[in-house]
């Protein structure tokens, strides 16, 4: 769930209330809801749940088994972090521990790709799995998959420090890409994670984080995927030393983090076409993006394939920075399979050259 970071009600759960915004903004909400599938089972391959995470506008926008795991081809594991075992201080990870799901076909043998799935603003690393639902996957195709919590604020509100604009709202200055770059780095020693394919998806304050990652780990992350996320709006302030994958997903009907951009408290985000138009230059691709004739249905609450896809292409070292336009959807859509499948997809479809 994401609240407004300015409304007196929010709560640390993350429950929205009802806040009075800058004039021309309205006070969106709409209801949390996750609704999980009955059955799960031990083995962790129950069937998913689906989550939809609620939004309000954020201000002036129209925002276990700790120790060794030792991978069996019997039920997939799920390895915690030694951050809840004791880290050193010196450790980015120390207090803030998180869980690597491991498919049950891994033995060691072959490295494996990782996956690493990021929550919007004051929601959380368990809606954030049950929203894209990408475990189960994970276990299908076979890759390493985390979803690690964001800090928490002054008002309980878990956030990434992404871009200026997104979402580090109270100025802590928190390093949220040394925490990260940890994570996949410890999981890197751990297991056999394939370096060439290392990917970032995320949705909204997730989304942005998932581009700071772009930007200043260019040489760790070969493809990353946002939902209603943007990039930086000053482009000097991105610092990708080599070019990454972007798929950029967003509906036209987003009333937080708008598709034609906009700004939070002051601090402007480019709109949907602006951010891959960037991220285009920075890959070095065509100037110009092909529009797909195929048409997707990301939306299961909009009717038909609702969704169109472009591309830039001729990117450097077999990039590509592509664009799925939800008409009509709103900051959190209530996501089909093709959404899960499709991200996968292109991920898989883009290692580190």
């Amino acid at each position: 769930t994401e609240v407004n970071p300015t409304s007196p009600g929010a709560t640390a759960a993350g429950t929205a209330a009802a806040a009075t915004t800058a004039a021309g903004t309205a006070a969106a909400g709409t209801t949390a809801a996750a609704t999980t599938a009955a059955g799960t089972t031990a083995a962790g391959t129950a069937a998913a749940a689906r989550a939809t995470v609620a939004t309000t506008t954020l201000a002036t926008t129209s925002t276990a088994a700790a120790a060794t795991i030792v991978a069996t081809t019997q039920a997939p594991k799920v390895s915690t972090s030694p951050a809840s075992s004791g880290a050193a201080a010196s450790d980015p990870t120390a207090g803030r521990p998180y869980d690597v799901f491991v498919p049950s076909t891994y033995n060691g043998s072959s490295a494996l790709p990782l996956v690493m799935s990021l929550h919007g603003y004051t929601s959380s690393g368990a809606l954030q799995d049950r929203y894209f639902n990408l475990q189960p996957l994970a276990e299908e195709r076979g890759f390493f998959y985390v979803h690690p919590d964001g800090t928490k604020d002054v008002a309980g509100n878990r956030f990434w420090n992404a871009t200026d604009s997104c979402c580090d709202l109270r100025s802590t200055g928190i390093d949220d890409v040394a925490y990260l770059t940890a994570i996949i780095d410890q999981a890197s020693q751990k297991y056999r994670v394939d370096p060439k394919r290392v990917y970032v998806v995320g949705h909204s304050n997730g989304g942005f984080m998932s581009y700071r990652m772009a930007c200043d780990r260019s040489d760790r992350i070969a493809a990353i995927v946002s939902l209603a996320g943007s990039t930086f709006a000053d482009t000097k302030r991105c610092n990708a030393a080599q070019p990454v994958s972007v798929l950029q997903v967003h509906g036209t009907s987003d009333g937080v983090i708008p598709y034609r951009g906009g700004q939070i408290q002051g601090h402007p985000f480019p709109a949907a076409e602006q951010t891959v138009s960037t991220w285009a230059t920075i890959d070095g691709c065509s100037a110009t993006p092909s529009v797909s004739a195929t048409t997707r249905d990301l939306d299961t609450r909009l009717e038909g394939a609702e969704s169109t896809a472009s591309t830039f292409s001729n990117c450097e070292k077999g990039t590509s920075v592509d664009l799925w336009t939800i008409n009509g959807g709103a900051h959190s859509p209530e996501l089909s399979p093709a959404f899960s499948s499709g991200i996968i997809d292109f991920l898989y479809d883009h290692p580190k050259a």
